[in-house]
């Protein structure tokens, strides 16, 4: 995109003046797109010096390659013009000289050193708070010492109740629904807002996310004989026998699993981007999701199994081209085991920003 002037580059997107001016600087709100053929050119700006961005790039999530920031002339103004496409919310960070930071002109964070960027035609992600880099946020009161004898090793559990409390909800890669996306914030406005029943959520950490969310009994057998009896003991009201389990990637991939392998424990799912491409020695592999179609899940799925009693909720991100034939197929082979099954695609690649709604959306529904 040509400048507008010398004065005003970056006028089309709203930032009058001159780049690198106090006057500039004070106005500097992005990322800020413009249309631009079926999707949109957005603009991002970094403040720094020469000395230490000479190797800074926008590092984004899943959807892009690293894109280097170039100086507009002999100024202090760092920016990058990205091609989007329509409907994408993405993660991204700013590396500078190997540094991750969060975009200091985005009030949407993501933890310290991410933001999260959208375009403008990406669906609301209601009861989702903007939180900056320098926020906290808050955090359940509730915690657990787990030592399991099963996994190995100690970990912290959060336990919060959501409107009182009731059905469990086990959310896999819990850290992240901590200290990345306030899920517990989110939650409870969705509760205020009639959007969801009353829930216990359960945030359970990976201590090693291969060994322990692949397709292995050990991680649902501690979960079923250690974990759920100390929820039971913690005091805060929890429905044990209604669990709901929300993964996403490798969590997805598991908590279908555990409805499969262990049908009285788990039979209500919220699986965003479920790596069904899954199989063993696949991740050894050069092309690991160019194997047999559905992986590991969709070849126990052909063998038979009974999924009568399962609501499973799959979302999948529509940007993720390759990830959507593993997807679909499981999608297909679950609802023909049984199960009640909905299915959607957010907008997005293989990033948790883009699965915070269909995280609230899809558990109300698993609950009915």
């Amino acid at each position: 995109m040509p400048p507008v002037d010398a004065e005003s580059p970056f006028a089309v997107f709203g930032l009058p003046g001159r780049p690198g001016t106090d006057a500039f600087w004070a106005a500097a709100r992005t990322p800020a797109s413009v249309p631009s053929g079926d999707g949109w050119r957005t603009l991002f700006l970094w403040r720094g010096s020469q000395a230490v961005l000479d190797e800074a790039v926008l590092d984004f999530e899943s959807w892009s390659p690293p894109v280097p920031l170039r100086r507009w002339e002999d100024t202090d103004c760092w920016y990058a013009e990205v091609s989007m496409p329509a409907r994408l919310r993405v993660t991204y960070r700013v590396l500078v000289a190997g540094e991750a930071h969060a975009d200091p002109f985005n009030p949407v964070g993501a933890g310290a050193d991410r933001s999260v960027a959208a375009t403008p035609d990406a669906p609301s992600q209601p009861h989702w708070p903007a939180l900056g880099p320098d926020d906290v946020p808050p955090l359940p009161r509730t915690r657990i010492r787990w030592n399991s004898e099963r996994l190995g090793g100690r970990r912290t559990v959060r336990v919060h109740p959501v409107g009182g409390g009731g059905p469990v909800v086990l959310l896999l890669d819990g850290d992240d629904w901590l200290y990345l996306h306030p899920a517990a914030t989110a939650f409870d406005a969705a509760f205020a807002a009639g959007d969801l029943p009353p829930v216990t959520l359960v945030f359970l950490p990976a201590k090693d996310r291969e060994a322990e969310l692949l397709c292995r009994p050990e991680l649902w057998e501690a979960v079923r004989d250690e974990l759920l009896p100390l929820v039971g003991d913690c005091g805060v009201p929890a429905e044990l026998d209604r669990l709901v389990v929300a993964g996403q990637s490798l969590g997805g991939l598991s908590a279908l699993y555990a409805a499969l392998e262990f049908p009285e424990l788990v039979s209500r799912v919220a699986c965003q981007s479920g790596s069904f491409w899954w199989a063993p020695g696949a991740g050894d592999l050069p092309d690991p999701l160019g194997g047999a179609v559905g992986g590991a899940v969709a070849e126990r799925l052909r063998r038979g199994a009974d999924l009568s009693r399962l609501r499973c909720a799959f979302d999948v991100g529509e940007h993720e081209t390759r990830m959507l034939p593993h997807c679909e197929l499981t999608e297909s082979l679950t609802e023909r085991a049984g199960a009640t099954v909905r299915v959607s695609r957010s907008a997005s690649d293989h990033d948790r920003a883009g699965w915070r709604h269909a995280l609230l959306r899809d558990v109300a529904w698993a609950l009915g």
